[in-house]
């Protein structure tokens, strides 16, 4: 499947001054294939990949020393056959197996700078605290699931995909509704690319149903990975709750019973590691950057997937689809997921959002992006702009915000006098990208 990510890796090929690339990610996220489909398109030479879980006695190599001569030397005979900088590509996946492959890099950086070297791995921060990281000598990007752009094109709507990667704009009644119908099943099947593969070859919800449940099942058997660093119980506890509370404060205590605040702040943070879990973090729109002002303590999350989240929510599928309002779905919990779940796609700092401080206030806007310099607050609702307090009451205090986006299911418009532009939810990519 077509994946933006591989636009990134031709850049990064063709840098002067080119780093060995690592990429992040939770698991099934299409790392590997990507990465894969990359090396066989792109190089005249071969990819030769080395799965570190799969083959744990590669990592002997690396014990001895980094002499990248040597090491490289041993792969050839391994795998029996020549690796050529400058032709070949050199894939090490599931690094984290194998942490001294990771601190590695850096060697591979100064002593063979020629070599395409690509690095990927799915629990990769648990392995970088027990390592000396090659800062500075890597390049990291992180592989998030499927956008809505990309799921437009996997299911064979490559045109429609153009339209919503242009800046949002009018569209006809009948576009408008195409596209919002499409968006629905997104929110259901969700962006993992083995669901959405299913879902092209069958045709059959249930089937990404059962492709769902097993991805979440895969994830909680990672929790032994986690060993000594929190209470498995707890970890499945949060996992589950943490759906139940998308769009609102997260208080521990909600998350977990039977256990202390410290025990589920420590399992919500091992998930957050795992790329499971995303924090959005309260902030002030006053000034940039938005993290310097953030609050450690009064924040909201998002899940990996909206996918993931339908199921882990235990949403009625037949009932909930038949809606046609995309925020009345889960209490409008799927739409603020899915923007969210867009701007972390193309945003490469944390996801933020804005409550007031006042006691006892409970006003707030979803999301705060920084576009071009400025500070856009984005709310995710339904209704007209009278209904919009909170966004009001932001853009009457904050005199620098200049501008306002809301996304719902309705049609584009443009509020000039009110600073605020309405969008249709399926352009968020585009309504929030930084460019």
């Amino acid at each position: 499947m077509q994946r933006d990510i591989t636009t990134l890796f031709l850049e990064w090929k063709e840098k002067p001054e080119r780093k060995p690339l690592i990429v992040r990610g939770a698991r099934q996220t299409g790392k590997s294939y990507s990465i894969t489909d990359f090396g066989k398109n792109h190089f005249k030479g071969q990819t030769h990949i080395i799965n570190f879980e799969k083959r744990p006695d590669y990592s002997k190599i690396f014990e001895l020393n980094f002499d990248i001569a040597r090491i490289v030397q041993e792969l050839e005979l391994l795998l029996n056959s020549r690796i050529v900088a400058g032709e070949d590509l050199l894939f090490f996946d599931e690094i984290q197996a194998c942490p001294k492959a990771i601190v590695s890099l850096r060697y591979f950086y100064e002593q063979l700078p020629a070599l395409h070297i690509i690095a990927a791995g799915s629990l990769l921060e648990f392995a970088l605290g027990d390592i000396s990281f090659p800062v500075g000598r890597v390049h990291l990007v992180t592989m998030n699931p499927m956008t809505f752009r990309e799921f437009l094109i996997a299911t064979g709507k490559s045109l429609a995909a153009e339209v919503i990667s242009e800046e949002p704009k009018a569209l006809s009644e009948t576009t408008h509704s195409m596209l919002t119908e499409a968006l629905k099943k997104y929110f259901f099947i969700g962006g993992m690319p083995e669901c959405v593969k299913t879902y092209v070859e069958t045709n059959s919800m249930q089937s990404v149903i059962e492709i769902q449940t097993d991805l979440i099942e895969t994830f909680r058997q990672d929790f032994s990975k986690y060993a000594g660093r929190a209470d498995k119980t707890c970890l499945n506890s949060v996992l589950s709750n943490v759906p139940q509370n998308i769009g609102q404060q997260i208080k521990y205590s909600t998350l977990a019973d039977g256990f202390a605040n410290p025990t589920i702040k420590k399992a919500f943070e091992l998930l957050e590691t795992a790329r499971l879990i995303s924090r959005v973090k309260a902030t002030s729109p006053a000034g940039l950057p938005l993290g310097a002002g953030s609050s450690g303590k009064k924040f909201k999350a998002i899940m990996l997937d909206i996918g993931l989240l339908s199921r882990l929510s235990g949403l009625s599928h037949s009932t909930e689809y038949m809606k046609t309002d995309l925020l009345a779905i889960f209490r409008g919990a799927l739409a603020e997921q899915f923007v969210g779940q867009e701007i972390r796609a193309v945003s490469e700092g944390g996801l933020y959002y804005w409550a007031r401080e006042a006691r006892s206030s409970n006003a707030e806007t979803d999301y705060l992006i920084e576009k071009q310099g400025k500070i856009i607050p984005i709310e995710v609702k339904s209704g007209s702009s009278g209904r919009l307090k909170s966004l009001h009451l932001l853009l009457d205090t904050f005199k620098n915000v200049e501008s306002a986006i809301v996304l719902s299911d309705a049609r584009y418009g443009h509020l000039a006098e009110q600073k605020i532009t309405f969008v249709p939810l399926y352009f968020a990519c585009a309504a929030t990208r930084n460019s």
